[in-house]
């Protein structure tokens, strides 16, 4: 009788192959919506330029669908106008696929007649790009929100590696995160103390200020009382201090000599593949933060750090920071450090809280928001 001490792994391995189909199925359905919601909003744009047709003529063709196919989603005249607009706004980075310099927002309009000759050449470009990877509400939102082709590319792409769902991508460029991640000079001591490329990939997962808006604060908040909160709230605090991030532990210990420190904040980067330090003040950054925050570097070096780790970085989030102030106080460091502000929530008053949404219902917002991103969406808006 043949044995069945190999089916739990039989079973198992059955299992992956279907979820791993069920996912390409998804995913392929999804390149395919999108590139037929691109070859219509190029159609709209082709006839609208040739025939000189106005905006009305998307209501009449939204009518004209719903008449000829009952019941069909995703044809309102809202949504047909996104299409036009997903076509105008995204041609600049389908034509500039493999070139380093992005166009700006002010890219010059591109020739749709041309475009629309090489259809076949273009159906591919885009099916290889991240444009066709994210959902139709995705781009619905950052065609209304994000103007910087560059800028929506780089929101594609976070979205993409962090598995953002609509609300949190929305939710980050609300707070400004190209801004605060790419675009603000970083005060850090990187490029001296790290090798290449690790030196550029840890300054760009830096950001100037970091916003902890689900912290509530007063001006008289404590150090400890926003760790609690940080901790207490930890997947939000995961999210703000962006993908890779794992957390390792709070007031960690260290025993050194006769004495004992503890470390505020304890994480592992896994794209790093480095200890990273984190040190809060609820004040402004002195330059003795410094000293402070590279002695906890050299114990977590010594105690915790195996061969297969890189060098532990250590990172100040302080309520301020004079740059030229910051920038002497790490020169001539050997550790890699650096300094960053941090923003709370503003305080708000009593009678205004019970009607805010509490963080329990945002978080699990959050995670509804990433199971409904696995389904695929219309954008029927």
């Amino acid at each position: 009788m043949p044995t069945l001490s190999l089916y739990p792994e039989f079973l198992q391995r059955i299992k992956e192959q279907i979820q791993q189909a069920q996912v390409k199925v998804a995913t392929s359905a999804n390149q395919q919506l999108l590139l037929s919601y691109w070859q219509v909003g190029g159609l709209i744009l082709l006839y609208q330029q040739q025939e000189g047709w106005g905006t009305k003529v998307i209501d009449r063709l939204s009518a004209d669908i719903r008449h000829s196919y009952p019941g069909m989603e995703g044809f309102s005249t809202r949504n047909l106008g996104y299409m036009k607009k997903f076509v105008m706004a995204n041609l600049p980075l389908i034509l500039q696929q493999g070139v380093a310099e992005l166009p700006s927002a002010d890219h010059p309009p591109v020739d749709v007649d041309f475009i629309l000759e090489k259809t076949a050449d273009f159906e591919a470009l885009f099916l290889a790009s991240p444009l066709s990877k994210i959902t139709w509400s995705h781009h619905i939102i950052l065609l209304d929100k994000v103007k910087d082709p560059a800028q929506r590319l780089w929101y594609i792409e976070q979205s993409l590696q962090g598995s953002w769902g609509r609300n949190v991508l929305r939710h980050q460029i609300d707070l400004g995160l190209y801004q605060r991640q790419v675009k603000t000079p970083k005060i850090t001591n990187f490029k001296y103390t790290l090798p290449q490329p690790q030196s550029d990939l840890a300054t760009q997962l830096l950001k100037d200020p970091y916003v902890f808006d689900f912290v509530m604060a007063t001006a008289k908040t404590k150090e400890r009382n926003i760790e609690d909160q940080l901790v207490q709230h930890v997947t939000r605090f995961l999210l703000e201090l962006g993908q890779g991030f794992a957390f390792v532990g709070r007031q960690y210990p260290l025993k050194v000599g006769d004495g004992e420190y503890y470390i505020d904040l304890l994480f592992y980067h896994i794209r790093l593949r480095c200890y990273v330090v984190v040190e809060l003040k609820a004040r402004d950054f002195e330059p003795g933060d410094a000293g402070q925050i590279n002695f906890y570097v050299n114990v977590i070096n010594d105690y915790l750090r195996t061969p297969d780790d890189n060098p532990t970085i250590g990172l100040l989030l302080c309520k301020g920071k004079n740059e030229a102030l910051a920038e002497y106080a790490l020169g001539g460091m050997k550790n890699p450090l650096g300094v960053a502000d941090y923003e709370l929530t503003k305080a708000v008053p009593e009678t205004l809280k019970s009607q805010l949404p509490s963080i329990e219902s945002l978080e699990q917002e959050l995670r509804d928001d990433g199971n409904n991103s696995e389904k695929m969406d219309i954008g029927e808006e």
